[in-house]
């Protein structure tokens, strides 16, 4: 016998028709006991009419000792299922409380990105030379991205102020040569002029004696 509702659960379904079995079952015992009475009046119930009554009651009996078995296991399996389900609620709110950390993080993770985005670097402040001059010199970064662009321009700069540092340096050198050469030079003329002035010196008592030859 089909259940009614909504219920399709296998064991819930036999339940129900195991109790309406049962209940229709009882019903039958009692029509069956009432028609004995009535049939037997003051007078004892004939046996045929007991063994009627014993033959509805005993399965009424096992009508309902299969009814219980089964209400055992359906109180069972219900404890079961509220278990399953109380772990499947807290998988839920596991998932959940994971789903909102990814939101959270997502939101952090965009906001460093903004951040990142708007964060004025120091290479934007480098005096680089104008696109169009270092495409000229250098035209095979005319198919670059917008990064590698600014990366091959940057690279530039650094090997151009790397090339002038070093002409800095070697003019500081021809520099610092040139002030000792002229060091020595004064020194030479100083010694110089102290040559003469000792050969001077020497060369009075010369004069001297010419001045009384004379």
């Amino acid at each position: 016998m089909a259940a009614d509702g909504p219920i399709t659960d296998p064991l819930l379904v036999t339940v129900l028709d195991t109790s309406r079995a049962a209940r229709e079952q009882a019903v039958v015992l009692i029509d069956r006991i009432q028609e004995a009475l009535d049939a037997a009046g003051n007078g004892p119930l004939p046996l045929e009419a007991q063994a009627e009554i014993s033959k509805q009651q005993k399965l009424l009996n096992t009508n309902i000792a299969q009814l219980r078995g089964l209400h055992r296991s359906a109180h069972f399996k219900a404890r079961e299922t509220k278990g399953q389900t109380a772990e499947a609620r807290h998988e839920v709110d596991v998932l959940h409380l994971q789903l909102q950390n990814l939101y959270y993080e997502q939101r952090h993770l965009e906001g460093e990105i903004a951040a990142c985005e708007s964060f004025e670097h120091t290479y934007q402040k480098l005096p680089l030379i104008p696109v169009e001059e270092f495409l000229a010199l250098h035209p095979e970064h005319a198919d670059d991205d917008e990064n590698d662009l600014m990366v091959a321009r940057i690279n530039h700069e650094r090997t151009e102020r790397e090339a002038l540092e070093q002409q800095r340096v070697e003019l500081q050198k021809r520099k610092q040569k040139l002030i000792a050469d002229n060091k020595k030079r004064r020194d030479d003329l100083a010694n110089l002029d102290k040559d003469l002035e000792k050969f001077i010196d020497a060369a009075k008592p010369i004069q001297k004696l010419f001045e009384k030859v004379v």
